[in-house]
């Protein structure tokens, strides 16, 4: 019985080195250890075998049955993983960077701008930040120069939170940390010039003209001689690199808590070069931002030193400026998700 055991091993050995596919590995397993394989038989055998040599044998059968089985596992894995390394290097390249001729999707006409209006800025030095939509009324309102009793709260409809929180009605509720952000930057001899592009909200009823959410460009400029020829300089070149060609800028008084003094900025109508059209309402030019010198108070909330730095201000509104753009007159197709328009009007 063990010369027979040794010699279904060794033929089973000899067997398996020629199964080159899965289906030969099956035949051999039938072979072998099946109903009525070699293995199986020799279980049947047992009986022949004398009493006291029952238990080894039948022990050594089950080893070889083991054994088998073992050596059919790892040859069956050998071979389907060979099968798999064969169809993927005779299958057909596929490059997935090319084109599949879907269409693709357009990047929105406010991102499109302020990317634009971006460049512009960072290429003169600008930092871009980003800011939270919902913020404090301190940093909303107070920070900004507007108490609670100042008339100029009731300007914007705000949305309020039952926290007590707001979803800020302006990009200027960024003003404060960013002011605090950058503070040391003065004292190392450098600048603060910073952008912060952002989504704002108002409580108002929506028209042709009017948004309950639409988004602004704040920007601020900290420094030593900081004038109002710096506001006039940066505007001129941020609205001459947007719409690619000469812009006139002017300023008008205007009053915002924030600033002092503080002006309207009109720009020379793009689209008539100033000579009037139904655009700018035949007067040539564009009412665009209210901006200014940043008021003290602002300053002092935000931990410069007013004695040594001075800085402007601005607010772009740039849900007009795509307007202005693409010459709409129709406010609320920006937040419409009309396909058809983004395409027009956005880049992919």
């Amino acid at each position: 019985m063990q010369a027979k055991i040794k010699e279904l091993k060794t033929l089973f050995e000899s067997h398996l080195q020629k199964a080159k596919t899965l289906a030969e590995v099956e035949n051999l397993r039938v072979e072998f250890i099946g109903k009525k394989g070699h293995v199986t038989s020799l279980l049947g055998e047992l009986r022949l075998v004398a009493n006291e040599q029952k238990r080894e044998m039948g022990k050594k059968i089950n080893e070889l049955k083991q054994f088998v089985e073992d050596a059919l596992f790892v040859q069956k894995q050998f071979l389907e993983q060979e099968t798999i390394v064969k169809v993927i290097s005779s299958a057909k390249k596929i490059d997935i960077t090319m084109p599949t001729g879907q269409v693709f999707g357009s990047i929105h006409a406010v991102t499109s701008v302020a990317k634009e209006v971006e460049d512009v800025f960072v290429s003169i030095g600008f930092i871009v930040e980003d800011g939270p939509e919902v913020v404090t009324e301190y940093e909303n309102f107070e920070a900004v120069n507007v108490p609670k009793d100042h008339p100029a709260r009731d300007m914007q409809d705000t949305f309020w939170l039952e926290n007590g929180q707001v979803l800020k009605t302006h990009t200027s509720a960024s003003q404060n940390r960013i002011l605090k952000k950058y503070a040391d930057n003065l004292a190392k001899g450098e600048d603060i010039r910073v952008i912060f592009p952002g989504r704002c909200f108002r409580n108002e009823n929506v028209d042709a003209s009017h948004e309950n959410t639409f988004f602004q460009l704040e920007g601020m400029m900290v420094g030593k001689d900081i004038s109002v020829a710096n506001l006039i300089y940066f505007m001129k070149g941020m609205l001459e690199g947007v719409f690619k060609k000469d812009i006139n800028v002017r300023l008008r008084p205007g009053f915002f808590p924030f600033v002092e003094p503080g002006f309207e900025l009109d720009a020379s109508c793009p689209f008539c070069e100033g000579k009037g059209c139904s655009v700018c309402k035949h007067s040539g030019w564009i009412e665009l931002c209210p901006c200014g010198m940043i008021h003290p108070e602002v300053l002092k909330m935000g931990g410069i030193d007013t004695n040594n730095y001075r800085g402007f201000a601005f607010g772009l509104g740039l849900t007009r400026l795509v307007m202005l753009k693409y010459g709409l007159k129709e406010i609320r197709i920006l937040n419409s998700g009309n396909l058809k328009f983004l395409k027009q009007t956005g880049t992919k």
